[in-house]
């Protein structure tokens, strides 16, 4: 659909860069080979449409069987400071890599693709400060469900407007991550951290940029990118500034494995 509003709007080409990714029609059934083949014959002038529209409006184009899109948008597309839009609600996967990564409908990813002005209402801030480093076998799964069982999701209205104001969740919120906990998370455990911010509802996630997210970058042969991050950090961006006021913080200490296995699966099997 956005494609076809984009198309009404009589534009040569888009006004931002833009990919378009297939992995959301191919259904997982028998193999991966099969259901690839059975995709692409049930979707074929669907994947035809898609292919000539990027062509035509100068969009890349990753062809069914490239991958899941996150993990192609993490590995080719995410940098340090970049602002996202993806029509996808776990776009914000992406704020791994220290920017922000937001998912949105149709229409607003149109508003970006033609140059017109895009709107958010203004989100909270929630500083999730993070300390030490995870232990045993927890990993940044745990972390991210752990705040998630604090946040909790948003649920219905009530008939208390106080009770109402305190189950939203992440709704209306950007989590941003940040003490001396950040820096031993990898850069794909970040990834996962913030892929999983949109389960409770947060408009998204970001960190500061870290050695993590350098070795990252260079590892999926990004070192330019690397280099330029380097550069903005080394003039004080790429962080939150100094006295940064949140709306509110969450302090995460040294989670350990026996912490979080305890509240995450049953201590029983009665």
């Amino acid at each position: 659909m956005a494609l076809l509003q984009f198309m009404t709007c009589k534009l040569p080409t888009c006004a931002v860069p833009a990919s378009i990714h297939c992995d959301h029609l191919i259904r997982a059934h028998t193999g991966a080979e099969a259901d690839l083949t059975e995709s692409i014959e049930n979707n074929k002038e669907v994947f035809d449409f898609l292919e000539s529209a990027a062509s035509k409006y100068g969009i890349e184009f990753w062809r069914p069987g490239s991958g899941i899109i996150h993990q192609i948008v993490l590995e080719n597309y995410a940098a340090p400071g970049l602002l996202m839009l993806g029509t996808d609600s776990h776009t914000p996967n992406a704020g791994g890599l220290g920017m922000l990564a937001i998912g949105v409908g149709g229409a607003d990813a149109v508003d970006a693709l033609t140059n017109t002005p895009w709107e958010l209402k203004a989100p909270m801030v929630t500083g999730i400060k993070l300390t030490g480093e995870l232990k045993g076998w927890a990993t940044p799964k745990d972390l991210i469900l752990h705040l998630a069982g604090r946040l909790t999701v948003r649920v219905g209205p009530t008939s208390h407007a106080a009770e109402e104001a305190n189950n939203q969740g992440g709704t209306g919120r950007i989590l941003e991550y940040f003490g001396p906990g950040v820096a031993s998370q990898s850069c794909t455990g970040l990834a996962t951290i913030a892929n999983m911010g949109a389960e409770v509802g947060a408009t998204t996630s970001t960190f500061p940029y870290s050695d993590n997210m350098r070795n990252y970058l260079h590892a999926t042969g990004r070192g330019p990118v690397a280099d330029a991050a380097d550069r903005a950090a080394g003039a004080g961006f790429l962080e939150a500034d100094q006295g940064a006021e949140y709306d509110e913080v969450i302090e995460i200490v040294s989670p350990s494995t026996n912490y979080l296995l305890s509240h995450h699966f049953p201590t029983s099997t009665d």
